[in-house]
């Protein structure tokens, strides 16, 4: 099955979750897919209190909100919804499973699965960093708008995918792997401000994290270029840099990755069908 087959079965099933109220219930409604790697976008009254699974989401004065369901969810999950009269319900999702695609390879050097101790202090402090610009609870609203590709070029990996090396299996891959020629231009795919800005990490290389509001980000892998800097604002569209194959890279792509906090997303599951054309 194709990314894009994929995509579509996925979408096709359950690309618009919503509650319709009924008598004395918050009028609470959801869009997005709900699936493992599904980017959920709320919509309640101002002033409703929104809690998904022991979590008190940020609720903007207009009512929006957001949550996510990341790789491995488990088949359901619980929110808890209490309106400005102290009315409280709970509510059921139903998760849907996915399937993903698993290679293994077998007889490879030592060194090319686990990487040296002082590489691994390395790999911990940039994670750290990289944790930390994902871990942020702004006001923005930039989630609210509709997520764009972020460059034209060709689907060469997908999300939730894993390779299993010497019969260890290493972590999945977490992003969307765009192929494009070295110094294609990136654009922002909604606005935010820029919360990472590195040009030099050890898997990645040249990455930028995107913060788009409520726990929202949105990444950028392997960047030959980085033409902002670290808090600078962004409007969708804007230019943040271009192509590359830094870090650990065999081509030029973009791995292009969606969170919400510290959950993985799947962004091909909420950019527009067809592809980054």
């Amino acid at each position: 099955m194709t990314s894009v087959d994929r995509r579509t079965m996925l979408m096709g099933a359950v690309a618009l979750a919503a509650w319709p109220a009924r008598a004395a219930e918050p009028d609470v409604h959801l869009t997005g897919p709900l699936t493992q790697g599904g980017l959920i976008i709320g919509k309640a009254p101002p002033g409703t209190s929104i809690v998904f699974e022991g979590r008190a989401l940020m609720v903007s004065p207009e009512g929006a909100f957001a949550f996510g369901f990341g790789r491995d969810a488990p088949a359901e999950a619980k929110v808890m919804i209490t309106d400005t009269d102290g009315r409280a319900e709970t509510r059921m999702l139903a998760v849907t499973p996915r399937t993903y695609d698993i290679q293994r390879i077998d007889g490879l050097p030592d060194a090319m699965v686990t990487p040296a101790e002082e590489t691994l202090e390395r790999i911990k402090r940039e994670a750290a960093l990289v944790a930390a610009a994902r871990d942020r609870a702004t006001p923005i609203l930039g989630f609210t708008e509709t997520l764009r590709w972020p460059l034209p070029g060709i689907i060469s990996g997908v999300y939730g995918s894993q390779r299993v090396l010497n019969g260890e299996p290493r972590r999945p891959h977490f992003g969307v792997d765009i192929a494009a020629p070295e110094g294609t231009p990136i654009k922002a795919p909604m606005s935010g401000v820029v919360s990472l800005a590195e040009k030099d990490l050890y898997y990645t290389g040249g990455t930028i994290i995107l913060d788009h509001g409520h726990g929202v980000s949105t990444t950028y892998l392997h960047m030959s270029r980085l033409d902002v800097a670290l808090g600078r604002s962004v409007a969708a569209g804007d230019l943040i840099g271009a192509v590359g194959k830094t870090g650990r890279a065999t081509g030029p792509h973009l791995c292009w990755r969606l969170n919400w906090f510290q959950e993985r997303l799947d962004p091909q599951l909420v950019a527009p069908a067809g592809g980054p054309a």
